[in-house]
């Protein structure tokens, strides 16, 4: 059963640092790349990056081309080049593989220097791709339609895939962004040391929706709740959200000067690299605020949907398929009545969708490592939403004991969420969930209510 009842607030967790990605770690990234290369028979791969798509990138080089676009081209042997932009050029040093930097203008800024004197095609020739056979284009996409062949569509920009087919008429190429994302992906479990490094991350958005949620209350603007989603100067995985009462007025996207009134329906997000938060409900303190069509809304939305978070919460586990998660979230909260339509459930990495193995009929298997968003999105018509996005980890006796021993101090935080879901909200997660952070499942779905959350009793 699910109430509505006092629940002790979560705490916000302090000393939260950022951790570095480790040189052993960047090598057993280049090598699980180049491990699928060779099974899928590819001499190289051409991978493309601007800021927003451009994790695949990062993921063996470790930066983004910031406001530019850019090309790695990794070989079999591991040799590889970087193409970068006026203003990149200079960051090819800072590569965490070996890298060497082929000067492209054509990535620059409109109306930069365009010194050269060589064509697009002509740039790429320095890529030592003459010889290969196969070549694998990796945009950010996986593509996975029913009605296409999803190994010649190509999301890198026509230019490039033209002069790549100009310079090498006789080469098979293909999108090989299935070697990073989807199933077996190199990206798609991490280690101990990338945890870490994300948990940072998650740890800060559970930080600022708490502190956001404090701030909610009548009169007070969606711009002043919204100075508590930003923090310490980290770039965002996702737009931020802070809408009170209609959306997308005019077609804005972002926080205004709009003062929060009684019963407006809210919607949060912040996200950060490792994990996102996002909550929604109305701004009341309790029922009695809400008008008389609304008043239904805990039965026909809010406890149903929370309902089938503690039940995603407590049965996903290594080792299921993600068609038996899917399905079980489907029983407890039928699409049909509810009107979700996405994945219940996708991994995230740098990016905040990063791909997902829970859909219909998945035969992708959950693996020790995998870092992901609950994401279930309920739409009834009649009533506002409700959320409480956020993120966990499923890992194996292995990975926890190997988090535990390199990061003390994050296993520390680890425990006592694990503490709190399980005493506070009644979610009896097994040992093999380790929420991201302390915002983790907590939801309200009366928003000016500083005591009273969703718990799952027996």
């Amino acid at each position: 059963m699910i109430e509505l009842t006092r629940v002790k607030h979560p705490k916000i967790e302090e000393n939260i640092y950022p951790v570095f990605l480790s040189d052993e770690t960047m090598k057993a990234r280049k090598d699980a790349i180049l491990n699928r290369m060779k099974e899928n028979d590819l001499d190289s791969i051409v991978v493309w990056a601007d800021l927003e798509h451009g994790n695949n990138f990062e993921y063996l080089v470790g930066f983004l081309p910031r406001f530019e676009e850019a090309l790695l081209v990794l070989h079999k042997d591991g040799t590889a080049e970087i193409v970068l932009g006026n203003e990149n050029l200079n960051k090819a040093s800072k590569s965490r593989i070996p890298v060497t930097p082929v000067h492209m203008p054509h990535f620059s800024l409109p109306n930069q220097p365009m010194k050269t004197d060589k064509s697009v095609s002509e740039i790429l020739e320095q890529c030592n791709l003459s010889q290969d056979k196969k070549i694998g284009l990796v945009g950010w996409k996986n593509f996975t339609s029913k009605y296409d062949e999803n190994s010649e569509l190509f999301d890198l920009p026509a230019f490039i895939v033209e002069a790549l087919k100009k310079n090498l008429p006789d080469t098979q190429f293909v999108n090989a962004t299935f070697i990073f994302i989807g199933e077996n992906g190199a990206r798609c479990t991490n280690n101990a040391n990338e945890f870490a490094h994300y948990e940072f991350g998650a740890a800060l958005a559970g930080n600022c929706m708490l502190k956001a949620m404090d701030k909610l209350d009548v009169g007070v603007s969606e711009m002043e709740v919204a100075d508590e989603l930003d923090v310490g100067g980290q770039t965002h995985s996702v737009v931020t959200i802070m809408a009170a009462g209609a959306r997308f007025e005019k077609a804005n996207m972002y926080p205004t000067n709009k003062k929060i009134k009684l019963a407006d329906p809210l919607s949060i997000t912040t996200g950060f690299k490792g994990g996102l938060q996002s909550r929604g409900g109305y701004a009341v303190h309790d029922e009695s605020e809400l008008p008389e069509n609304l008043k239904g809304y805990l039965d026909a939305v809010a406890k149903p949907y929370f309902n089938a978070v503690v039940h995603w919460l407590e049965n996903i586990h290594i080792g299921m398929k993600g068609r038996e998660l899917y399905d079980s979230i489907e029983n407890v909260l039928p699409k049909e009545k509810y009107g979700w339509t996405l994945n219940p459930g996708h991994l995230c990495a740098d990016e905040e969708w990063l791909s997902s193995p829970v859909y219909p009929e998945s035969e992708e298997v959950l693996k020790s490592g995998m870092l992901f968003q609950i994401d279930i999105i309920p739409s009834v018509s009649g009533f506002g939403g409700i959320s409480c996005e956020s993120g966990v980890m499923i890992a194996d006796k292995e990975l926890r004991d190997s988090i535990a021993s390199e990061y003390p101090e994050i296993w520390n935080r680890i425990v006592k969420r694990q503490e709190y879901m399980r005493n506070e909200l009644g979610i009896q997660i097994s040992d093999e969930i380790l929420p991201t952070s302390m915002a983790t499942a907590y939801c309200k779905p009366w928003l000016l209510n500083k005591e009273m959350a969703f718990k799952s009793v027996e």
